[in-house]
């Protein structure tokens, strides 16, 4: 059987190191571009929501435009 040296081993443990640390820094580089689609997507949900809030608003301003023109489709009573 081969005899296993220290420097084999350092040989061997070299590209491995290596590898290694090109794994840690493209995981950097994928969390950075995670964060990033989290900053977008929150300013997404920011912007549905504000869109919610004008929509309701509009939808009141119309019910009342509706009363004063008597639109509505409910039946007067009077």
């Amino acid at each position: 059987m081969a005899e296993v040296s220290n420097e084999l081993i350092f040989e061997v443990l070299k590209p491995l190191q290596r590898d290694v640390g090109e794994v840690k820094s493209s995981i950097g580089d994928v969390k950075t571009e995670l964060n990033a689609l989290r900053g977008h997507m929150i300013s997404l949900q920011q912007d549905v929501h504000n869109i919610y809030g004008i929509l309701g608003r509009h939808d009141l301003h119309l019910e009342r435009i509706e009363q004063r023109l008597e639109l509505n489709d409910a039946p007067n009573l009077t």
